[in-house]
């Protein structure tokens, strides 16, 4: 019962991920209709059985002002693939501000990424080109549905006409 479902808006776009109880019980309330279901499991009660949802959609059109993804250490880990952004290690992770703060660097998407402790501390009150460090890859704000696909770990096979092929940003 731990399976994630993909709940997109009236208008097909992707919304959020709930779990599956909560998703069942959305179509059993014909609140939302089931657009796939799981080929692996079924949901057994006395009398019936139920496809498992993979994929759900809300029968009316839910307004969500903002969209975005929320900026935290795990994300940061997340985005960056849990590997130190200098060196690719990936023990004793930290976050590092590209532009250091006391250069009035942002505690913001674009200027933070992972660093092993060795590396940041190497980097140290600098910028990378300043240390002679290159990073493998610039950090950038990663959109709602990109995170769904690329980041969260738990994508649906059945899920990719609702959020897209999986593609790297490249900087």
């Amino acid at each position: 019962m731990s399976q994630k479902v993909l709940v997109l808006n009236q208008d097909y776009s992707a919304l959020t991920i709930c779990s599956m109880p909560k998703a069942f019980l959305l179509v059993y309330l014909n609140k939302a209709e089931l657009i796939a279901e799981s080929s692996t499991a079924r949901l057994h009660s006395i009398s019936q059985s139920f496809p498992f949802p993979s994929v759900i959609r809300l029968n009316r059109y839910v307004y969500f002002p903002y969209k975005g993804v929320v900026l935290t250490r795990q994300n940061i880990f997340k985005r960056d693939g849990n590997r130190c952004q200098y060196c690719g290690s990936s023990d004793h992770l930290t976050l590092d501000h590209v532009l250091p703060k006391s250069r009035q660097g942002r505690t913001s998407w674009d200027n933070l990424t992972t660093a092993c402790k060795y590396c940041n501390s190497k980097k140290g009150d600098k910028t990378p080109e300043e240390a002679g460090m290159h990073l493998n890859r610039q950090p950038f704000k990663p959109s709602f549905v990109m995170f769904l696909r690329n980041f969260s770990g738990i994508l649906d096979n059945q899920w990719m006409p609702f959020v897209g092929a999986k593609h790297e940003k490249i900087q």
